[in-house]
Order: C-alpha cells, then structure tokens, then sequence
C-alpha cells in the first residue's frame, strides 16, 4: 500500500441493530485500542445516524447505507445527501451488492447517486464486484470494469471516494477470495484508474475488500500491496471489528 493512501476500515452494520446492542458496539469500539493509522468508518442504519453520533468517538467516521440522487422531492422512504450532512454525518454507502442485487439499482443509477453525493459534499465508498456466476464464466475484471466505466461517466473528481471491492459470491457466505484472488483483482482496478482516470487517481484511490472479512484472515489480506482496508459487514457488529481495524499492526 502506498505511504499515501491511509488504511481504511468501513463496517456496515447493515439492517441491524437496536439502541441497545449498538450502545455495545460504541463500547467496544470506544475502548479499542484502535490503530490511529487507520481510519475507519462505520455504517448505520438510517433511522440510529444521528443517535450514534451522539455517542460515538469523534475519531469514528459515519457512514449512511443509501442515499438517493436528488437533494429532496416525493421520493417515499429515501433520503438525501443534504440530510445525511444536515446531522453531522459525512459518508455515505452508495452500489453496495445487496441494493443492486436485491433492490434492482442499475450500473447509472448507481454513478448519478455517487455523484451526487459527492457534488453535496459527502464522501463515499462506492461498491462494486461480481457474482458467482460471473466469477466462473472469467468475467470479473469485465463486470467490475463495466461498474467502474459508469462511475466515471459521471464523477470526476475522486478524491473523496473509496472504491470497494466485494466480490457478491463471498459476501455473507463465509467464502473468501483468497488474498492472492483479491490482490489480483485489486491490481487490475489499479491500473484501470491509471488507465482511465489519471494516475494520481490510481496511486491516490483507496481500493478495500469486502466479503466475509474476519479476524482471522485480516492480517494475511492487509499485507497485499493494492488491498488499502476493508469493508466488513457480520463481523463490525462484533469485538472482534477492533482486530481488524488493526489489521496492519
């Protein structure tokens, strides 16, 4: 990983959590000790983002799990960037597997949300990766390619933006890519940037890996040189989060 490029934890809590066990979590997280060197972020559910600023460490980032691509509108049960800025919060998930899988987001929605966000003044991790299916038919640098070719039809500055990385068949499955399999990926989205966006893109871009991260295989995929951090999901609800954070110590 370059010197430049900070290692980068983001937990997605997902659609989990209740005042209670999320006041665990904020224990856990507030004792750590976490790894000052690494920055992390974690990602709430919509309705607990302004309780958990309240009690989190301001050396915690917040993330929302969605955003729309408008500032406001007859847009029922979406929220907006200005929203999620408006209580103090300054990340938001855009693209992640389960919102295109599940809720049908499209390649171009996804990129008009990202870049909206951005143009609102938030700063994203932008998901991509490909499925099973995908993975065994040879086509992952050409789906995440594909992904990544929408992004950049609608964002241009990417200063504020960590790509993530998760290949679908490994997320929630307890299946991993093996370090050398995200490596390999990682690399190809490398010099993607440096091919289709600047260089400084490529060498500057956080690119971290999601799917089913644990602590115990954190440390062997934070010693790849293109893996910049990770997104965790399960595991961020858990004790555990704090070693993975500290993945690079």
């Amino acid at each position: 990983m370059a010197p430049s490029r900070k290692f980068f934890v983001g937990g997605n809590w997902k659609m989990n959590g209740d005042k209670h066990s999320i006041g665990e979590i904020v224990n856990f997280l507030s004792f750590g000790p976490l790894d000052p060197n690494a920055e992390v972020v974690v990602g709430v559910p919509a309705i607990y983002l302004d309780f958990v600023r309240t009690i989190l460490p301001s050396n915690i980032g917040i993330a929302a799990q969605n955003a729309f691509k408008v500032a406001k509108g007859a847009f029922t049960g979406e929220i907006s960037p200005a929203m999620i800025k408006d209580i103090g919060v300054e990340w938001v998930i855009l693209g992640h597997s389960e919102r295109r899988q599940i809720f049908g987001e499209s390649d171009q929605l996804v990129a008009e949300k990202i870049a909206h966000a951005l143009q609102e003044g938030l700063s994203v991790i932008a998901c991509i990766g490909e499925t099973l299916e995908e993975r065994e038919a040879d086509k992952t640098d050409e789906v995440v390619f594909r992904q990544m070719n929408a992004i950049k039809a609608k964002v241009f500055d990417w200063s504020h933006v960590v790509v993530a990385y998760e290949p679908v068949w490994a997320i929630g499955t307890g299946k991993t890519a093996t370090p050398q399999q995200a490596q390999e990926v990682h690399a190809s989205l490398r010099q993607w940037l440096a091919d289709n966006v600047s260089a400084e893109a490529s060498n500057c871009t956080r690119i971290i890996y999601g799917g089913s991260v644990t602590a115990g295989n954190c440390k062997e995929l934070a010693t790849r040189p293109d893996i910049d951090g990770f997104l965790v999901g399960g595991a961020s609800l858990k004790p555990d989060f704090v070693d993975i954070v500290n993945a690079r110590q």
